[in-house]
C-alpha cells in the first residue's frame, strides 16, 4: 500500500472499486491483470510485472468469493 496511492484516508483501488461496482472492479482488474503480463517482457521488469497480473487476479477473485459467500 505504498502511499501515493492514498488520498484523504483513501486508497484509489478501494475508489475505484466504489465507482465502477462489482462487476465493473472485476472486469478493471482483469484488464489490469491482460497490462501487466502483456508488457511483462518488454520493460525490464518481467517478475514485478508478473506479480502485479497476480495481485490484480488474486483482487478480482477475492471479490467474486465475497459474493459467492467466501467460496474460491
Amino acid at each position: 500500500h505504498p502511499a501515493h496511492y492514498t488520498r484523504g484516508g483513501v486508497e484509489c483501488i478501494d475508489a475505484i472499486r466504489s465507482a465502477l461496482g462489482e462487476r465493473g472492479f472485476v472486469d478493471h482488474c482483469r484488464a489490469c491483470a491482460i497490462k501487466y503480463a502483456w508488457r511483462s517482457p518488454h520493460k525490464g521488469a518481467e517478475a514485478e510485472d508478473l506479480r502485479k497480473a497476480a495481485w490484480y487476479l488474486s483482487r478480482a477473485a477475492d471479490e467474486l468469493a465475497a459474493r459467492e459467500g467466501g467460496r474460491g
